[in-house]
């Protein structure tokens, strides 16, 4: 090539270096500069003259000057374009001293006079005040924020994330957003980030779902997420911002149970009723008939002793009513759960039942139950109408044989009480839980009907819930829960 033609091929590239909108600078391998722009001599505050043939270092502040001759030898050994200061930060300073961050890009250039480095220098100073503002908000943001990369990099988290999840955010700047998945979760998690990704947009998720985070120490919560995706100097990314809703969850269970609850008020109402005008008025109309026959054969003596007896009978059929009426609606009022034993409070109960144990040659035997937290009366009650049930409806011909047993299972026990009684036909099995309803006459099995609507109503009372299998002819098994978390009901 010829000497004008390098002189050419310098002109151009001056005139392309003196039209760049950034700050450009050209050095030797000693670090000595050859050559800027007047963007340089603008951003660093010098006049070219005093620039040129100075050390590199003159533009950097002093705790980064020892550093830099090795940096830079290292560069001229290996001269690849790069870009520095994305991901640390880089300062320059000018004239005056005043220091101000920086990106740079380097490239090599070879020259007649040897290899040189053209410098790129972008003062960042603004986009550094944003990013400051942007951490700053995020910092003192009431919920738990994350920022993650596209390839699922935790890059950035507030105060809040360490203390919803018990990280440092040394231990969380760098590793992948799964760490903060329950395990189940994790395989898939990627695969939803990436469909996230190809239409970035903000939204809200959780709301209409269960959706789980976990601390360091393995525990599990639920959250709402909502994901924003950020542009970045290093990318794009999402601004996720995780909220604890496990209050909300608690408060959301507490209104299901109230309302649960109210249901299954008005259901006792709408038994009220019906026994109101149908079981309590039946004794009453029997009364009724009688006083009114006894007026129209007040002189048959006889036929007046027979009348009294029936409204006598009919007179204690009522009291009985009303009794258990009365008892069904005290059920569970003043109630307060307690730890009980309940091998202890069977046997109890059993004793209880003694005499109508030994008339009947009833055997009864009981497996490994619990001790819980439990509302002592009314499982004492439970249980006793249970075992008695179990005694009154048998084959003449049979010994009653019960047994009692439980199992434990995710949120409660299971309890069974199984005879071999004359069992109860599959079309009753919802029937017999109600009250004031009987299967059989009053003169075959005594009794006002109640019983198994006072056991519904207990199991109720301790967020459970009660039912039978039963085969006639061949006797019943009374299945029932006990939710395991009654301690504080």
């Amino acid at each position: 090539m010829s000497i004008t033609s390098i002189k050419q091929n310098e002109l151009t590239f001056q005139l392309m270096v003196e039209a760049s909108p950034n700050a450009l600078l050209l050095a030797n391998s000693e670090g000595k500069i050859v050559y800027l722009n007047y963007f340089a001599e603008k951003l660093f505050k010098y006049k070219k003259q005093e620039l040129i043939g100075q050390d590199l270092s003159i533009m950097i502040p002093d705790r980064f000057k020892k550093r830099h001759p090795d940096l830079f030898k290292s560069y001229f050994q290996n001269p690849l374009n790069r870009e520095m200061g994305a991901k640390h930060e880089l300062y320059g300073m000018k004239k005056g001293g005043d220091e101000f961050p920086v990106e740079i890009g380097l490239s090599s250039i070879a020259t007649v006079e040897g290899n040189l480095v053209l410098a790129s220098v972008i003062d960042i100073s603004e986009r550094t005040k944003a990013n400051d503002r942007f951490r700053l908000v995020v910092e003192s943001a009431p919920n738990a924020i994350v920022l993650v990369s596209k390839d699922g990099i935790i890059s950035l988290v507030n105060k809040q994330t360490e203390y919803l999840f018990g990280y440092t955010r040394e231990e969380l700047i760098g590793e992948k957003v799964e760490i903060l998945l329950p395990d189940k979760l994790r395989a898939a998690h990627p695969k939803l980030r990436n469909m996230f990704l190809e239409t970035p947009q903000s939204r809200a998720m959780g709301a209409g779902r269960d959706l789980y985070a976990r601390r360091k120490d393995g525990s599990e919560f639920p959250i709402e997420i909502g994901l924003n995706p950020i542009e970045t100097a290093g990318g794009d990314q999402v601004l996720a911002s995780i909220i604890d809703i496990s209050e909300r969850k608690k408060i959301e269970s507490a209104m299901q149970l109230n309302t649960k609850k109210i249901e299954e008020k008005n259901k006792e109402l709408e038994q009220f009723t019906y026994i109101a005008s149908h079981d309590l008025q039946e004794p009453l109309n029997t009364i009724i008939s009688f006083v009114k026959l006894i007026k129209e054969n007040s002189e048959d003596k006889l036929t007046e002793a027979d009348f009294l007896q029936y409204i006598h009978e009919a007179s204690i059929r009522m009291k009985g009513l009303i009794k258990g009426l009365l008892d069904y609606g005290r059920l569970g009022i003043k109630a307060q759960s307690k730890k009980i034993n309940l091998n202890l409070l069977v046997k109890s109960v059993c004793y209880d039942l003694d005499s109508l144990v030994q008339k009947s040659n009833a055997k009864i035997t009981l497996g490994e139950l619990p001790t819980m937290y439990a509302y002592e009366t009314e499982l004492r009650l439970l249980f006793q109408n249970l075992i008695s049930n179990a005694i009154k409806f048998m084959d003449p011909d049979k010994m009653p044989e019960i047994h009692i047993d439980a199992e434990k299972e995710k949120s409660h026990w299971r309890f069974s009480v199984k005879d071999n009684g004359i069992g109860i036909d599959a079309k009753y099995k919802e029937k017999v839980f109600i009250i004031f309803q009987r299967l059989h006459s009053q003169t075959k099995y005594e009794g006002t009907g109640i019983g198994l609507a006072h056991c519904r109503k207990i199991v109720e009372l301790h967020n459970g819930d009660i039912g039978v299998d039963s085969e006639v002819g061949k006797g019943s098994t009374f299945n029932f829960t006990i939710n395991t978390n009654l301690k504080n009901l």
